[in-house]
């Protein structure tokens, strides 16, 4: 059977030579004009019919394409006209032979406004209807280029007829009404910006107080609860935004549950500060709480604050099932951009599959040790009540953690933390229970990976507790066992909270609706105060003195100043934080060159040196061996440059001096 869209002009061209054209059929199971030829019929008025020929069947299909199009999305008024016997009176039977079905554009082709718009004499239009007004648009005299600001005569007053805002405007508005800002406000605002560059000039210049209150209603309806089965709810909502969905895959008896998420924004952001920049991963939150955990990648602003840019929900542990999703995110950035390419990946999960990441991004991996610190400080706190065995406690886990014994494992390092501390029975039965099974595993990947510094441990620290502070408010706690409710929580409120910050940052306005606790992480924190601030004894570097930035009568001590597992008295770092003022002591003992190299520092040299100190016997071994050195040699030139920019420990000169040297006159040759 076949079937075509029927025009509206009041004469109609020939049907024969409409049915004399070829039928077309795409095989993509929705299609637009754009999929298939459309030929100019003689007939009607101003020179014609374009049309084109498709099975009845598949009607649906290309409305659905029409309407689907993300950048120009049609909208169809439907009409049906059944026959009826000559001369009968009677409504025509549901059921009855059906004459035609006529599918109206609601936007056009044809243009209705008088000639007060600038756009000529249409006096001579009037909708085929007859009724004086066209289908779709009742009681409204004036037409649009059918998809508004995209076409070419849509400017200067002409433009505020248009019948859609843009997606940008519309995705900007939600925003803003999800962090909270009124519709008074939002109206001013807008007009203060159109101001600004010079008056209105497109249909997003003409932006309504209606257009606000459409947007705003939608918001005010919205729920996370799609349907009552969460499921069911999970599936909607991935339909409903495909464009955000970089890979889903449902849970099944073979396997998890996997969603991956990057909205528009993310994805600017991403483009804009991964390329030359670092990325990293912040993994298994909410793992104890949340009915599927969630990972986040992040990316780091200009003030090295960091920025989620995608967030992957899945019910199996991140490491397990990374190489299903991480290309198909990675294809996603290279097609908007065949150039990106970070410069460090940042690992917070010693068990992740790091050949996938560095297939994926051709970039250095970098391993990332605040969740350990974070989590050993935080139950050292609640479960040891003396401060002066905390932070000894604490800095012998730190030599765990970095062990630079001979074995293969830091079994030794273990058993006598156990035995030294054998009194602290709630922390120990906490740390055999937790963290044993996988110390090994976190110990050799400090040895074969460079550790990051505490600049961006700052940052995704700071994320974490922001994070932390939305989703595990105890109101939402019916909720935390609802994927759906992760899912809109994270893509709508949360979301904009982070759009807002660098809106604000870069225009200026809502400075005042800010979290002002998560403006700063403790690294730009810390950048504030003084050297003249810190007493600091270059003789004893048992601990250091900080004053209060607040309260100048006040000093708080660090505990073994300059490494990774200091600790302070502060409010902040009682709390398991990692605070500003062991930022500050960390980075003066770098400027003075006061302190012993960082743990992770003696870790790497110590690698390097047994690998130029003890050479392979075997020529093919031998100049293997060379090669993999002179890598190191460049890896280290690049790490430097990462040092300093504060995304890494700086690596001490003697390395590359030794290295050097044997780079020039190897030993073993």
């Amino acid at each position: 059977m076949k079937g075509s869209m029927k025009g509206h002009e009041a004469k109609m061209p020939r049907m024969e030579d409409i049915l004399n054209l070829p039928v077309q059929d795409p095989p993509s199971a929705e299609f637009s004009a754009t999929h298939i030829k459309w030929v100019k019929i003689e007939g009607g008025r101003q020179g014609g019919d374009d049309i084109a020929l498709i099975p009845f069947a598949r009607v649906d299909d290309f409305v659905k394409g029409e309407s689907s199009n993300a950048e120009c999305p049609a909208s169809f008024r439907i009409e049906s006209r059944r026959k009826r016997s000559e001369g009968s009176i009677s409504k025509p039977r549901v059921d009855g032979y059906l004459e035609y079905t006529l599918y109206w554009c609601s936007y056009g082709p044809e243009d209705y406004r008088d000639s007060e718009s600038g756009i000529g004499d249409v006096s001579n239009i009037r909708p085929a209807t007859g009724k004086g007004s066209r289908p779709g648009r009742r009681h409204m005299m004036r037409g649009a280029p059918c998809h508004g600001i995209l076409d070419l005569d849509a400017v200067g007053t002409r433009a505020m007829y248009a019948p859609r805002i843009s997606e940008e405007l519309r995705q900007k508005v939600m925003f803003m009404l999800y962090v909270g800002i009124s519709l008074d406000n939002i109206v001013q605002h807008h007009a203060e910006v159109v101001q600004g560059h010079g008056g209105p000039h497109n249909r997003d210049d003409f932006l309504t107080r209606n257009d606000v209150r459409n947007m705003e209603r939608v918001v005010r309806n919205s729920s996370h609860k799609l349907h009552a089965n969460d499921d069911c709810s999970v599936k909607m909502w991935v339909q409903r935004h495909q464009k955000y969905v970089f890979f889903h895959q449902d849970d099944s008896n073979a396997d998890p549950f996997i969603l991956g998420i990057q909205t528009d924004w993310q994805l600017q952001q991403m483009l804009r500060y991964g390329n030359g920049g670092s990325v990293a991963s912040h993994s298994t939150f909410g793992l104890k709480k949340l009915k599927y955990p969630v990972c986040t990648l992040l990316v780091f602003d200009s003030s090295q604050n960091a920025i989620p840019v995608a967030w992957v929900i899945t019910s199996s542990l991140v490491s397990q099932d990374i190489h299903k999703w991480f290309g198909s995110l990675a294809e996603k950035i290279q097609t908007k951009d065949p150039r990106w390419r970070p410069s460090a990946f940042l690992v917070d999960d010693p068990s992740l599959d790091i050949s996938v990441i560095r297939e994926a991004f051709h970039c250095r991996v970098l391993l990332c040790t605040w969740r350990v610190r974070r989590a050993w400080i935080r139950s050292l706190l609640k479960k040891c009540c003396n401060i002066d065995v905390q932070r000894e406690m604490f800095k012998h886990l730190g030599w765990i953690l970095y062990s630079t014994r001979s074995g293969p494992n830091a079994v030794d390092a273990i058993e006598e933390f156990m035995q030294v501390y054998i009194d602290q029975s709630v922390f120990m039965d906490y740390f055999k229970r937790r963290w044993l099974p996988y110390i090994e595993l976190w110990v050799n990947s400090v040895r074969s990976l460079p550790v990051a510094g505490t600049e961006p441990l700052a940052a995704i620290e700071s994320y974490h507790i922001r994070l932390k502070s939305k989703l595990f408010d105890e109101q939402h706690a019916n909720s935390w066992m609802r994927i759906d409710w992760l899912i809109h929580t994270l893509t709508t409120e949360f979301h904009s909270s982070y759009w807002l910050d660098q809106y604000s940052e870069e225009s200026g306005y809502f400075a005042n609706i800010r979290d002002k606790s998560f403006l700063t992480n403790a690294w730009h924190q810390a950048l504030h105060i003084s050297d003249i601030d810190v007493m600091l004894d270059v003789q004893n570097l048992l601990l250091a003195k900080v004053i209060s930035q607040t309260d100048r009568s006040l000093a708080y001590t660090v505990w073994n100043p300059g490494t990774e597992f200091s600790l302070c008295d502060c409010p902040c770092s009682r709390l398991g934080n990692l605070c500003k003022h062991v930022i500050k002591v960390a980075i003066l003992c770098k400027n003075r060159q006061v302190a012993r190299p960082l743990l992770a520092v003696q870790v790497y040299r110590q690698a390097l040196l047994t690998l130029l100190q003890n050479p392979p016997d075997d020529p093919l071994v031998l100049d293997h061996a060379i090669l993999h050195v002179t890598h190191l040699q460049h890896d280290i030139k690049g790490l430097e440059d990462l040092s300093n920019n504060g995304l890494l420990q700086p690596v001490p000169s003697e390395v590359n001096r030794q290295l050097g040297e044997n780079l020039l006159f190897p030993r073993f040759l």
